[in-house]
């Protein structure tokens, strides 16, 4: 049995953006995980996690966290020197045109 949403809750209020973000996230998610399974589990005898892999697998996430957030700060600084680049520029225009 499924509870209705109220009024307003629905899909309907999800942009194109957050569609976006939330595809691009699973993508990287399902990424990471195929790339540390196939990294860090070589042994399909037991049910359970060994320690080894398991050690494998946090240091696999870890790294690609600390890659991941290096990336989107570089990017940030490229974005800010570029502003202040356009910035720069749009003044100088200006000066120019008075």
């Amino acid at each position: 049995m499924s509870v209705p949403l109220p009024p307003g809750a629905g899909l309907e209020n999800i942009d194109g953006e957050q569609i976006k973000t939330f595809k691009d996230f699973l993508i990287s998610y399902n990424k990471l995980t195929e790339l540390c399974f196939t990294d860090c589990v070589n042994d399909f005898t037991s049910r359970n996690i060994k320690g080894k892999e398991e050690k494998c697998a946090l240091n696999c996430l870890e790294k690609f966290l600390k890659v991941n957030q290096r990336i989107s700060q570089r990017f940030q600084e490229f974005q800010v020197l570029a502003n202040e680049g356009a910035i720069a520029a749009a003044q100088k225009m200006e000066k120019g045109a008075s």
